[in-house]
């Protein structure tokens, strides 16, 4: 959905377009800047000039907590997977000046499809709705055989020990953000780092990897393009995996609707064992360890982002109108990481 830029989030056009018609090729005046309602993070805008369509992308306004908002590394990432079986789009530019319109902002090609937000693929029909995710499923399986070294993305971030460096990010941005007690994210932290897997993996992760962040063909269950790799690094695979199946816990209705309490086969959709199936197929993998581990690592990882955006929201810095509620959304996911940690709910 597209709106006026929100009071907070507004360029200064004419210093935009005037960079925009030095840097861009096929930018023109006169052009249109408009807004992308339903972002939580990086503000993000379509830029419109003549037939042509690109995406900029830049760090939110006001006080950011630490390592949060790179949009250097979103830009970076991309553009080293592009001729990869990742979809990600074309990169234009990447504008680390400030003067330009307040902040470091990227420039990609718009990419057109269908982003599919609701989990339940209610407004598909049935027959559809498994091969969206299978092709979720099979989409992130590629960006884990990526190889690193090749793509240029070895220093992307540390090769080891990524578990336990997340355990320690989400606490402290938790800690940063923290606005209520909340005694599910306080068993959380304690519990798990006595739990993390002794085996370790490194691959490409994404971070944020989830249905409402693809772009899929208009006409057909393919990914054309995965977007907001602000998260992205070096890390664990199943990691990535644990968040991209969350929706398998979380309760439907609300701002993150899910699948909890709901039999996927009765809409058509694979169950969490048979999307698990898929993803190893695609991946190479035997089996997929330690479940319950890393669903539980995903949702503290959720309760910590959700935070993180209710406070921004406080402080009138969020970049969606709905953002003042996330504060619940992330009570919620410490209570269900929680409800999966001490056993009390099925994992897988």
């Amino acid at each position: 959905m597209l709106i006026e830029p929100l009071p907070q989030h507004r360029l200064d056009e004419r210093r935009l377009f005037n960079f925009l018609a030095r840097e861009l090729p096929g930018f023109t005046e006169p052009a249109q800047v408009r807004q992308f309602q339903g972002g939580q993070s990086n503000p993000t805008y379509l830029v419109a000039s003549g037939e042509r369509r690109w995406v900029l992308r830049k760090k939110p306004p006001g006080k950011l907590l630490p390592s949060a908002h790179q949009v250097e590394r979103e830009f970076r990432v991309q553009q080293a997977l592009a001729g990869s079986a990742v979809p990600v789009p074309t990169m234009w530019l990447l504008c680390e000046d400030e003067a330009v319109i307040g902040s470091a902002f990227y420039v990609m090609d718009h990419v057109e499809g269908r982003v599919l937000t609701d989990t339940r693929l209610t407004a598909l029909d049935p027959a559809e709705r498994r091969p969206i995710y299978d092709a979720l499923a099979t989409t992130l399986a590629a960006l884990h055989r990526v190889d690193v070294r090749a793509a240029g993305l070895e220093d992307f971030g540390k090769a080891e020990n990524y578990v336990g460096r997340q355990i320690d990010r989400w606490t402290k941005q938790y800690l940063a953000a923290k606005t209520d007690d909340v005694p599910a994210m306080d068993r959380l932290m304690a519990w798990l780092p006595e739990h993390a897997p002794e085996r370790d993996e490194t691959t490409i992760v994404h971070g944020d990897f989830r249905l409402g962040n693809m772009i899929y063909a208009p006409d057909r269950p393919q990914v054309a393009a995965v977007l907001d790799w602000e998260l992205a690094t070096l890390g664990h695979p199943l990691s990535d995996l644990a968040y991209a199946a969350l929706p398998y816990h979380l309760p439907p209705g609300g701002p993150l609707p899910g699948l909890r309490d709901v039999d996927p086969r009765t809409l058509g959709l694979p169950t969490e064992a048979e999307f698990l199936e898929t993803y190893a197929k695609a991946a190479g993998r035997a089996e997929v360890e330690d479940w319950p581990f890393f669903l539980a690592l995903s949702l503290f990882r959720l309760a910590g982002i959700t935070q993180g955006v209710y406070a921004r929201a406080l402080a009138g810095n969020a970049a969606d109108r709905g953002a003042m509620i996330m504060g619940e959304v992330a009570k919620g996911a410490a209570l269900i990481g929680w409800e999966i940690a001490g056993g009390a709910r099925r994992a897988g």
